[in-house]
Parts: structure tokens; C-alpha cells; sequence
């Protein structure tokens, strides 16, 4: 399977037409139409359902183009890496990152380096926990911001000074909103919203000696502005991290810590063996000294 050939199956797909796809790469029909069939023939399976105006994917050919974006993102990668000046500092840095205010410490970091270095940027890809350490693992980012335990034996990490405190975002006309913290008694009628990976951590899981299958899970999230939404709108009380939203001022939503108090520490993570570019390396430098 070439690469060149995986240009042209993505161009395909992202086009939804043959003909629109042999304009772009300038081929002609035939000849884009006879390597797509190759590749098909090759794979043994069929990548598209080719109809009268538009082709589309089969599962077999979306799973094919999200390893062929893959692939050509780490091509892409690679090429910037090797053709870097020895003398001139540039290229791009990947990080996955969650929701936290403690995400400050990088950015203040990703600042400095970037006054040294103005030909460096940055690409923040926000996710939870699950989408960072698939993007990590799959070599697409280079490093990830995560909460609580690293599994040393696949990444080495860089604690962050900060902690996040988990709590309940809820409306100020809810009753709870008259409480100065949330006990896990006053949640066990309400209708909650959580984030997806929320019961992962041991901490929060026995703050619910209940267990989570006695709980009223109304909704969950995955980043907390949906979940935000979801509070403002009344359909339950979000569980999440302090500073992410802005209750202050004219805000309908308020947050109100859990008691007993619970919180988490944030690590920056990258795969074991990695090898970095030149701005990645720098970039760790940085933050080993802020």
C-alpha cells in the first residue's frame, strides 16, 4: 500500500467524487478510478459505494481513512522533523489537554518558549483522558495533560503544580445552592450529570460508597461546556472541577466544593522511547524550569 495511493483514497472521500477528487490531484478519471479498484483488489475488500452523483464510504473504508489521516499526519510529522535548520528553531508541538485551570502552567510555558522561538507553534487538542492517551499512543500528539495516576510502564511524565478541586455546578435558584459544600447525601436524589470518566478516579468513586449504580445519572459529558448547558437548561446538577466556569456577576450557575474535600493532581505525559523534535525538546526544557 503506497502512500501516494492513500493521498488519492482520502482525496476521494473527503471530495465524495471521483471526478471532484481526479480534478484536485489533477489525474484524470480513468487513471484515479484504476488505483482506487489496486487498492480495493489489494485490501480485498470494498471501500465504496459508488453511486449515480456522490461515493461513499463503506465500514471498511472509514476505517481505512482514519488510519490513512494517520499515516499521513505522521509522514507530515516525520518530514518537518528531519528538514528542521540546524540553526533556526521551528516546528509544530501537539498536546492533548483536558479542562483544568492548572492547563495555565503549560500555556505559561508554551508562551515562553514561543518569545524565544516565534516559528514554533502550538496545536492543543482538547479531549478526556480516553482521547488523549489513543492519540499519544497512536503517535499523533506529543504529549498529554491528564488527572491522576500515570501508568509508568508506557509514558514518563512531568507532575504540574496544581491541584483541581471536584464540586457541583448547578443553578443559584436550585435548593442546594444554599449549601456552602455538597455531601454525597445531598446528591443521592438528584439528577446528576458527570463526565464520562468521572468514576475512573478512586477518589471520587468513594466519595459514592453507594456505588455509581444507585445514582440518578441524568447525563454526561465529556468537556464541561455542554455540561454547563445542560445545568442552565435544569436538567440536573453537573459534578466537575472548580474555575472552569464562570459563575461570577449575572451567571445563573454556581459551584459549590464536595465535602469531604476531594482533589486531583495533573501530570504532562509522553510516550516512553519517544523521540522528540527540536521544539519538543525545548518545550520540555521549559517546563522543567518553570
Amino acid at each position: 500500500m503506497e502512500l501516494r495511493v492513500l493521498q488519492y483514497f482520502l482525496a476521494v472521500a473527503r471530495e465524495n467524487s471521483i471526478s471532484g477528487a481526479a480534478e484536485f490531484l489533477h489525474l484524470s478519471q480513468p487513471t484515479l478510478s484504476r488505483q482506487l479498484k489496486e487498492l480495493e483488489q489489494e485490501l480485498g475488500k470494498q471501500l465504496f459505494i459508488r453511486g449515480n452523483r456522490r461515493i461513499t464510504l463503506t465500514e471498511e473504508g472509514m476505517i481505512l481513512r482514519k488510519r490513512a489521516e494517520e499515516i499521513t499526519e505522521l509522514v507530515r510529522k516525520a518530514e518537518e522533523e528531519i528538514s528542521a535548520s540546524d540553526d533556526l528553531l521551528a516546528g509544530d508541538i501537539s498536546i492533548g489537554a483536558g479542562e483544568s485551570d492548572g492547563n495555565r502552567f503549560i500555556i505559561k510555558a508554551m508562551k515562553a518558549l514561543q518569545h524565544d522561538y516565534p516559528l514554533v507553534h502550538f496545536h492543543v487538542l482538547s479531549g478526556d483522558k480516553t482521547v488523549i492517551l489513543e492519540n499519544i499512543d497512536r503517535g499523533t500528539i506529543d504529549f498529554g495533560i491528564i488527572f491522576g495516576d500515570v501508568d509508568s510502564s508506557k509514558y514518563d511524565s512531568l507532575p504540574i503544580p496544581s491541584e483541581d478541586t471536584w464540586g457541583v455546578l448547578m443553578r443559584r435558584d436550585s435548593p442546594l445552592a444554599q449549601k456552602n459544600v455538597i455531601t454525597a447525601e445531598d446528591l443521592m436524589d438528584k439528577p446528576i450529570i458527570v463526565s464520562r470518566q468521572a468514576f475512573e478516579n478512586s477518589e471520587f468513586k468513594s466519595f459514592f460508597p453507594c456505588g455509581q449504580e444507585k445514582l440518578n445519572i441524568a447525563a454526561t459529558y465529556s468537556l464541561l461546556f455542554n455540561g454547563s448547558l445542560m445545568v442552565d437548561e435544569g436538567l440536573g446538577y453537573a459534578i466537575c472541577f472548580d474555575k472552569l466556569i464562570n459563575v461570577s456577576g449575572n451567571s445563573n450557575l454556581c459551584f459549590r466544593p464536595l465535602k469531604p474535600e476531594i482533589k486531583i493532581g495533573m501530570n504532562i505525559i509522553w510516550k516512553k522511547y519517544r523521540i522528540f523534535s527540536k521544539p519538543a525538546r525545548m518545550f520540555l526544557e521549559k517546563l522543567g524550569k518553570s
